[in-house]
């Protein structure tokens, strides 16, 4: 196992249009640590990994792993495994002849390599298809054969790159709950890159959200959750997106209000830095997650949401519609109980949201008022 230091990395593609794409990262990867690096197409993720792994060059900066400096070394020399989005098998090889190649080239010995393969293919669920081909596989399979493969290596770092993407939901979520038990087994270091939310949020010991070449944030899961440090990353967490509203803060009997059209709610200390209810008139953009919203028994109760259209999902309903007045803001709340009928078009429904749930974010710099 090896922990992961990047220093100062960037990295520009030349030509007529010239682009920087890594802009100066800066991260800390723990020894045994499940990572995931999150974002938008184009963020930089996928060109982070390939350059930990030495398939692509930066311009400037370090790459450690451990004390070791790896940032000019060939990639055969980092001791690494990739798994990418395509499997990359041999199709003329059997599964364990494409899980022993690698091995093979390596020179290790016959009996090593069948020990390794006897120890790693029932953890994949494998055994029964040693003797199979790719074609005659499932994606799902064909997955495992391609994280076997890297498994036998016994690498001091594993990288993912989006290796689910060409799963279909079902399966995503069964190889999903594979890869993570394999990592409460070998307790390796590694590195999972992907734009999917769900999986980021339950792979990741540490989360890391890129946008345009930065880490806008990094830290665990739950707390990258709760504590966005940018509306971008508010933004891009969570299902379905959170609200975002233009308001005013206001002290009302020492306590701060968030107050836009339809929407006149409490905020609580800790969303407000080192501020105190001096505060006074000041703009801010609210955030509001759908989900931290409950129809409220008295009237009004802090938000007054104008129905427009129910998604029911059996388990609960996506209410949909403006606050304040028709054509208003746009807010979406997930309220329990599926039936799309409960709540019709040009009803008003009256929401409330605990203080410690309510985000504020500086309208110009989009960062959270307690960063």
């Amino acid at each position: 196992m090896a922990s992961v230091s990047i220093r100062a990395l960037r990295k520009t593609y030349p030509g007529a249009k010239s682009k920087t794409i890594l802009k100066g990262i800066d991260l800390e990867i723990p020894e045994g640590a499940f990572t995931v690096l999150v974002g938008p197409s184009g963020c930089g993720k996928s060109t982070l990994l390939r350059t930990i792994a030495g398939l692509e060059r930066p311009d400037s900066g370090t790459i450690h792993f451990g004390t070791r400096d790896v940032t000019r070394a060939e990639p055969r020399d980092r001791d690494i495994a990739m798994v990418f989005q395509s499997y990359a098998l041999y199709p003329h090889l059997s599964v364990r002849e494409n899980l022993a190649f690698g091995l093979e080239l390596r020179k290790t010995p016959r009996d090593e390599i069948a020990r390794r393969i006897d120890e790693v293919a029932p953890q994949l669920g494998l055994g029964e298809l040693l003797d199979r081909l790719p074609a005659q596989l499932s994606g799902g399979q064909r997955q495992r054969v391609a994280m076997g493969r890297a498994i036998v290596r016994r690498p001091s770092l594993f990288l993912f790159d989006e290796p689910l993407s060409n799963l279909d939901a079902a399966l995503r979520g069964e190889v999903r709950v594979q890869i993570r038990r394999l990592h409460q087994r070998l307790r390796a270091t590694m590195i999972y890159v992907t734009h999917d939310q769900v999986e980021a949020m339950t792979l990741a010991d540490q989360l890391v959200v890129l946008n345009g070449g930065v880490v806008e944030q990094a830290g665990t899961p739950i707390d990258v959750y709760e504590r966005p440090r940018t509306r971008f990353v508010a933004g891009f967490l969570g299902m379905p997106a959170m609200n975002f509203i233009d308001g005013r803060l206001a002290v009302v009997d020492g306590v701060v209000r968030a107050r836009a059209a339809g929407i006149d709610v409490a905020v609580a200390d800790d969303r407000l830095g080192d501020r105190d209810t001096t505060i006074g008139d000041r703009k801010v953009v609210i955030g509001i997650r759908p989900q931290d919203v409950q129809l409220s028994a008295i009237k009004p109760g802090g938000i007054d949401l104008r129905v427009e259209l129910v998604e029911g999902l059996g388990f609960e309903s996506h209410v949909h519609g403006t606050l304040g007045l028709p054509n208003g803001t746009p807010f979406v709340a997930r309220v329990e109980g599926g039936d799309s009928r409960a709540h019709a078009p040009g009803d008003t429904l009256a929401l409330e949201v605990d203080p410690g749930d309510v985000h504020l974010f500086d309208p110009e710099t989009g960062l959270a008022t307690w960063a």
